[in-house]
């Protein structure tokens, strides 16, 4: 990447016109914007809005910045002029590093599956097995086999059958190969323990929640609305991880195409990434929260709802409740959206 694409700059004298400036993503919408100070207020602008009331063209010097900075705030929180870039907008690598015991589960599991795959070759199905069975091993489990006596001879096996089929020196080439994989994987096993882990605690809390107890309807209503909203999130998540598992679950086919299966892990990586980031302050308030109703908890749940609501409400059943708030809001009535 050009040295100019590596640093926030922008030239258009707008951009200094109001003082210090800010980019992040607004609150309501997560829509990029500028924002400054006005006198005592904090003003916001959209970037498209920006674009067309000062005529930055998309391609110009500045246009393109200005979309570098669109795509660099889905990983960090906000942005100043002549702030570097995140990795991942200049380089695609990630801005984050997992924890060293991340990179261990992902490479147990690649060996595991090496081993299924041999089983696979000598005994037509075993492998299919042995990956769905490796996949649903926890991760203690996962670490500790390959220490296990019975299972080292397997693996060595499975090395040097894998190098013949890859058509590469020996053993530690496969190894090398496999390590190579794991640490992109690595991200996707931090994630797992950082956001799917984390939801699942929350949407049990939710479930335990108003269980053997009377409350007001206003606070069973919000209740249902994010018990409900929650399992399809969890759903959701779930599923990206299903896909990125079954797509990586046979270590020989993605040995084979590494280049590929890079840009997919990359790629998921990224985009559960920015999930995690949306999560956390949500996710945090509920790490921290009672597993018992009270009044803290009855906000934390009309938050979670605002939180949930336009992100996972079937399209046509939000946009029917923000119509139905902007008719009570013109009656004068209640705003309050379901």
């Amino acid at each position: 990447m050009d040295a100019s694409r590596t640093h926030c700059t922008l030239d258009h004298r707008v951009f200094t016109l109001f003082g210090d400036v800010v980019f992040r993503a607004a609150a309501s919408d997560a829509t990029p914007v500028m924002a400054m100070r006005l006198g005592d207020q904090e003003v916001t602008m959209p970037l498209r809005s920006l674009q067309r009331e000062f005529g930055i063209d998309d391609e110009s010097e500045d246009g393109r910045m200005l979309g570098l900075i669109a795509e660099a705030l889905q990983f960090v929180t906000a942005l100043t002029p002549g702030q570097e870039l995140p990795t991942e907008v200049r380089t695609g690598a990630a801005s984050w590093q997992p924890d060293a015991l991340h990179a261990q589960i992902a490479g147990a599991k690649l060996q595991m599956q090496l081993i299924g795959w041999l089983g696979g070759v000598r005994n037509a199905g075993a492998g299919a097995t042995a990956d769905r069975t490796v996949a649903e091993t926890d991760a203690t489990t996962l670490i500790s086999a390959l220490d296990d006596p019975a299972i080292r001879p397997r693996l060595q096996r499975a090395l040097g059958d894998a190098a013949s089929e890859l058509g590469v020196a020996g053993k530690d080439d496969v190894l090398g190969m496999i390590e190579a994989l794991a640490a992109d994987l690595a991200f996707v096993e931090a994630l797992r323990d950082r956001l799917l882990r984390r939801v699942e605690s929350m949407v049990r809390k939710v479930d335990g929640l108003g269980k053997g107890s009377r409350a007001d309807a206003t606070h069973v209503e919000i209740l249902s609305q994010v018990r409900r909203l929650s399992h399809i999130a969890a759903r959701q998540i779930q599923a990206r991880f299903d896909d990125l598992d079954a797509q990586t679950g046979e270590t020989m086919a993605a040995l084979r195409h590494a280049d590929s299966q890079r840009a997919f892990i990359r790629s998921n990586r990224d985009w559960l990434y920015r999930s995690q980031l949306a999560w956390e302050a949500t996710l945090a308030a509920w790490d921290a929260a009672s597993p018992i109703a009270g009044d803290t908890t009855s906000a934390l749940l009309a938050i979670t709802y605002r939180f949930l609501a336009p992100r996972y409400m079937p399209v046509t059943e939000w946009l029917r409740g923000v119509k139905r708030a902007g008719r009570q809001k013109e009656l004068g009535g209640p705003s309050m959206v379901w």
